[in-house]
């Protein structure tokens, strides 16, 4: 078992008045022990120095904010660096630590933490030179214009899976399971599971069922008509598809994220119950 003992640590926060009095806490109970370097946002929120989460070279990243704060973070990120996040939103999958622990938690990973990969996917147009950020719970193609429904074609390793009229399709991870696929009928996948999830969104098509496939294979996603559609990675990154533009989905480089629970289940329930009582 290798433990990472972090000498530095990076901050971002959403920016709300109790993400920034917790940020105050977490600041106050570590810059003795290890170099603290906050996001330029954050930082300037606080009135101090920072940098652009890209330009980070940290042993750890701590995200205060919901799952969005944690996404957008990996979007920007350009070396592998792990994440803690510390949940203020409603749910957090992702964002584990409570804030009421969060001071007890971080000071404890200062003598050392485990590190988990959690799977994402690559995603890119053919034929385009894009940057396009890899999607830790999903990418979906959708409709731009509600109520009009696009026309398309899944393939499977260059095979035709199905030919669907429907308002878009999620191609989600088993992190992103319980994410918008969950939401649009789609199976809740343990993430030890290699896989990508296709859910179909409000499909035309009494047989169109969510499908399972294997995170190895190169999914490609074509439009047969031209209709105005969207591409949407992780609700953070937007981009128009025309017709003609066929989109490569394949497996793509893992995040690393603390270990803080080892049973994935036991997070579920206790998230999903959590939501059902409010």
């Amino acid at each position: 078992m290798n433990l990472i003992q972090p000498k530095r640590i990076g901050m971002v926060c959403r920016g709300r008045a109790e993400d920034i009095t917790l940020l105050g806490r977490l600041i106050n109970a570590l810059e003795e022990q290890v170099e603290v370097i906050l996001d330029a946002e954050t930082a300037a929120m606080l009135k101090r120095p920072g940098m652009k989460i890209g330009e980070m070279d940290v042993d750890l990243l701590v995200c205060i904010g919901g799952d969005g704060t944690i996404l957008r973070a990996l979007h920007a990120l350009q070396k592998p660096t792990p994440i803690l996040g510390i949940n203020m939103g409603a749910i957090g999958f992702l964002a584990e630590v409570q804030p009421e622990e969060s001071v007890s938690v971080l000071t404890r990973l200062l003598e050392g933490f485990e590190v988990e990969q959690k799977e994402r996917l690559a995603v890119r147009i053919q034929g385009v030179k894009e940057e396009i950020p890899y999607a830790m719970n999903e990418a979906v193609v959708i409709t731009s214009k509600p109520g009009k429904m696009l026309h398309f074609a899944i393939f499977i390793d260059g095979l035709e899976l199905e030919k669907l009229r429907a308002d878009g399709v999620i191609f989600a991870t088993p992190t992103g399971s319980t994410a918008y696929a969950m939401s649009a009928g789609g199976p809740i996948v343990d993430p030890q599971v290699d896989a990508t999830i296709i859910v179909p969104i409000a499909p035309f098509k009494l047989s169109a069922r969510p499908t399972v496939v294997d995170i190895q294979s190169e999914i490609s996603f074509a439009l047969l008509e031209l209709k105005d559609a969207e591409l949407v990675v992780d609700g953070q990154f937007y981009r128009p598809i025309g017709k003609g533009e066929r989109i490569s989905i394949t497996r793509g480089e893992p995040a690393l994220f603390v270990r803080i629970w080892n049973k994935h289940f036991l997070k579920l329930r206790d998230k999903l119950r959590s939501e059902e009582g409010r």
